[in-house]
């Protein structure tokens, strides 16, 4: 390229071009206008290493002026001279931009992106908040301010061994959100090489594996004969809380079916709450006949007006999941929320004759077996009712030390 075929274009030229097409400069530098009465610089260029002749954008007109282009072009010139492609030199470059800007991303970061990006997709606020509180807990102390791109196998080793014996089920389903994470974390661009928390041909070499009963983590349940006596002092106490403890105890739900539970849900007149699928363990509508005291609760529950039956601090938002567990606490209880299933459960098996599969629906478990399947039809809606009216008189009587309930035509 000689010097007498550079600089063919003025800046009034430039300005005055209107014709869609290529005009040129001189040098391999063209002004590009387009269709559209766009304008914008190219630098075409035959490549040093494949001889393919190529185009290379170098910038709107509106951003980039003339001298600038020429100058833009003298550059790419110069790596064609040195044997180099501009357009892999460029590519290089964005590539090395892109890794210094990943250094700035945290694992807290990705982690709240990943958390709010999946959250639409998880069934309930519940599981998002568990994911919000594992990594809170856990990884924030350790790798929270690190780098995603620098937390390695070692960091979560020092995450996972402290809890692997004591909190098994924990710490199994804390490593599966690290690995997620970072997996996320590659996905996007952040991060290199391989997931540190992988398990297979990784830490499954490092940690002693554990059998899934040993990563059960059962509640903490009180003895049913212990029941009523709390229910009575939780009649005694104002809140949502009380209220909703004791509804959750009466019905025998999961806490998040009663803390998320909507005033259009229940059909007073009939005494049934139904709770629809999206919010059932189990993917499938269900339907809890209500006691006489539970219809109580949720007529005074009502009265509030809420956007949920036990509505929270926060306007429109239903109560904390964890505020029946604090209650629980505050009262000097080691016991769970969950854990009055269990009791119900015992109950049940020792002081009726109810069948199992019906106390087995009127806790939402799936069964399995056909025979015991085909107790869903028919009455067993109303077999579940005078089993609920059996477990809120049980609740409700002086003694706890009472003789076995009959079945009351419930077989």
């Amino acid at each position: 390229m000689g010097t007498r075929q550079l600089n063919r274009l003025t800046a009034k030229a430039v300005s005055n071009k209107q014709k869609p097409g290529l005009y040129c400069d001189g040098g391999g530098l063209y002004l590009q206008v387009a269709q559209s009465g766009s304008k914008s610089w190219i630098f075409r260029y035959r490549s040093p290493l494949t001889q393919k002749l190529r185009d290379m954008g170098l910038g709107a007109v509106h951003s980039v002026g003339l001298a600038e282009a020429r100058d833009k072009a003298a550059t790419q010139r110069s790596f064609i001279l040195s044997g180099m492609d501009p357009i892999e030199v460029r590519e290089g470059e964005n590539r090395k931009r892109a890794l210094e800007a990943a250094k700035a991303i945290t694992f807290s970061q990705c982690a709240a992106s990943y958390i709010e990006s999946h959250r639409p997709g998880w069934r309930n606020e519940k599981h998002g908040d568990q994911w919000e509180n594992t990594i809170k807990t856990y990884c924030e102390p350790v790798i929270g301010s690190l780098p995603v791109q620098d937390v390695d196998t070692g960091l979560v080793l020092k995450i996972l061994e402290p809890i692997w014996a004591s909190k098994p089920e924990t710490a199994s389903r804390l490593r599966g959100r690290i690995e997620n994470i970072i997996d996320w974390a590659t996905a996007r661009g952040y991060r290199s090489g391989e997931n540190p928390a992988r398990w297979k041909g990784n830490l499954k070499q490092l940690l002693p594996t554990l059998a899934k009963k040993d990563r059960v983590e059962h509640h903490k349940a009180m003895p049913f004969s212990e029941v009523g006596e709390f229910v009575r002092k939780l009649r005694e106490m104002s809140g949502v809380a009380a209220r909703c403890l004791e509804f959750t105890i009466l019905t025998t739900a999961r806490t998040s079916e009663a803390v998320e539970g909507k005033p259009e849900e229940f059909d007073l007149a009939n005494a049934t709450w139904t709770v629809p699928a999206s919010r059932m363990k189990a993917k499938k509508e269900h339907r809890v006949p209500l006691s006489p005291r539970a219809v109580e609760i949720v007529r005074e529950m009502l009265d509030l007006k809420g956007n949920y039956l036990f509505p929270g601090a926060k306007q429109g938002k239903p109560m904390s999941n964890m505020a029946m567990l604090k209650l629980l606490e505050r009262m000097g209880l080691d016991v769970t929320t969950h854990g009055f299933r269990s009791s119900f459960r015992d109950w049940a098996a020792e002081r009726t004759h109810f069948p199992h599969e019906v106390c087995e629906m009127a806790l939402a478990h799936t069964i399995q077996n056909a025979a015991e399947a085909s107790y869903r039809r028919g009455d067993l809606f109303e077999k579940r009712r005078k089993l609920m009216d059996a477990w809120a008189e049980f609740l409700s009587i002086p003694s706890q030390e009472c003789a076995v309930i009959p079945m009351r035509n419930a077989a």
